[in-house]
């Protein structure tokens, strides 16, 4: 099914439309103002927020159960704080083991 899409970022206006027996229609959005795309299988929606340092209305993709996907940018960022997180566990987790007589380089 071909999907036109039309979005006007300063008023944050999104249109899609679906071809459905040789004309297009206008769908209407879920609660949340996204349409669902169906050849992706994804959700489009505006989303406020800031990216290269503009807040702006930007267009983003939402999955099947209304996560939002993230940038690149935006994925690298997660994975540098679950880093950081599991790198101070491990350093609590030696220095217990240290408090204990035990040194955590040899097991």
């Amino acid at each position: 099914m071909p999907v036109y899409v039309t979005y006007e970022p300063m008023r944050a206006r999104l249109e899609v439309r679906n071809l459905q027996n040789g004309r297009y229609g206008l769908p209407q959005p879920d609660a949340e103002g996204r349409f669902w795309i169906e050849p992706l299988e994804l959700f489009l929606g505006v989303w406020r927020g800031e990216r290269l340092a503009q807040t702006l209305n930007w267009l983003r993709w939402w999955d099947a159960n209304g996560n939002l996907l993230l940038w690149s940018a935006e994925q690298a960022e997660t994975e540098r704080q679950r880093a950081e997180t599991e790198y101070q566990r491990a350093e609590r987790l030696a220095a217990l083991l240290r408090a204990q007589g035990i040194d955590p380089d040899q097991i």
